[in-house]
């Protein structure tokens, strides 16, 4: 398409992608919460790499042709690692420690990329040769990061239906970025590729919509969810739970809580560790203005019976 290498359905995803992020841009203008701009900066990624992939190699770009493959493999594990990172900050889905699943992921990355890819490609100005050297170890480090995963979020006992959604889709991303080197070894087909990398897009923003029924659903249970402003004319602040003054990790576990679930089951359900449920319980108790779980229950429970009758 217009004379370059981008195939239709890689031009497809791109507007796809930038849709959802310029309506992502308008739905959160007057919110400035961390987790909507990581969403952003995701969903920028993907515009990145579909147009970098798509577009490129092309005879008008300046400079080397491996400049180019530096462009496109660049973006590509950027967002690799950008995804998993994004998994562990928004759903404390944690597979390995914190800095081995993603400061080493992308060292090792890095270096990989370095030693088997650009290295040999100097040395033999072989593409095809430097490609294969680079995604088989690649590919291997990345199934055994999917069934390490995998078997993480797994096999749930008494399994929440919200997060078990959300695992469903998660290991969709997740499988989506071990595919990526395999394809890359099969050969530059961008219909395949590029289908397969969007669905890890589609999967996560699947998973923010969800989120956000989620939480209508439940607004009856947290007071003012959503709310635009930290007070209201007439009405007492303390006698609400501020949704701008929480995360939206932070509202799902508020709302576990309000369920009298004990830390130990909310750890199972959303599959973190309980000492991360914790964590997260003293922030909620510290932003809604109370001392420990007892008082948050005593406050925000008995004003959400009151409010359904």
């Amino acid at each position: 398409m217009f004379g370059t290498s981008i195939h239709w359905t890689t031009f497809f995803y791109l507007l796809i992608d930038t849709f959802i992020v310029l309506f992502t841009l308008y739905f959160s203008r007057k919110k400035t919460r961390s987790s909507l701009k990581r969403f952003l900066y995701l969903g920028l990624l993907f515009v990145t790499y579909n147009a970098t992939g798509g577009f490129l190699p092309t005879d008008n770009f300046p400079g080397p042709l491996i400049l180019q493959y530096i462009v496109t493999y660049g973006v590509a594990m950027t967002l690799c690692v950008f995804i998993v990172f994004y998994l562990y900050k928004e759903y404390d889905i944690v597979v390995l420690k914190f800095n081995s699943s993603i400061r080493n992921l992308a060292l090792f990355t890095v270096v990989s990329y370095i030693i088997l890819f650009l290295v040999p490609y100097f040395l033999t100005q072989s593409l095809d040769s430097a490609r294969l050297l680079f995604t088989v170890p690649i590919s291997v480090a990345a199934i055994v990061f999917l069934i390490i995963f995998y078997k993480r979020i797994s096999n749930p006992s008494n399994p929440n239906a919200f997060i078990l959604r959300r695992s469903k889709l998660s290991t969709i991303s997740v499988t989506s970025i071990a595919l990526l080197p395999i394809c890359t070894v099969i050969g530059d087909y961008q219909w395949i590729t590029f289908t397969i990398m969007n669905m890890a897009f589609f999967a996560i923003t699947a998973i923010e919509i969800d989120r956000y029924l989620y939480f209508l659903e439940n607004n009856t249970r947290i007071f003012e969810v959503f709310a635009l402003r930290k007070k209201q004319r007439g009405e007492s602040i303390e006698d609400k739970i501020i949704y701008e003054d929480l995360t939206r990790r932070e509202i799902e576990v508020a709302l576990s809580i309000l369920s009298n679930l004990s830390y130990k089951n909310i750890a199972k359900g959303l599959f973190i560790a309980e000492n991360t449920v914790s964590k997260h319980a003293s922030n909620i108790f510290k932003k809604t203005g109370v001392k420990n779980r007892r008082e948050f229950l005593q406050r925000f429970r008995k004003k959400g019976k009151s409010k359904k009758k």
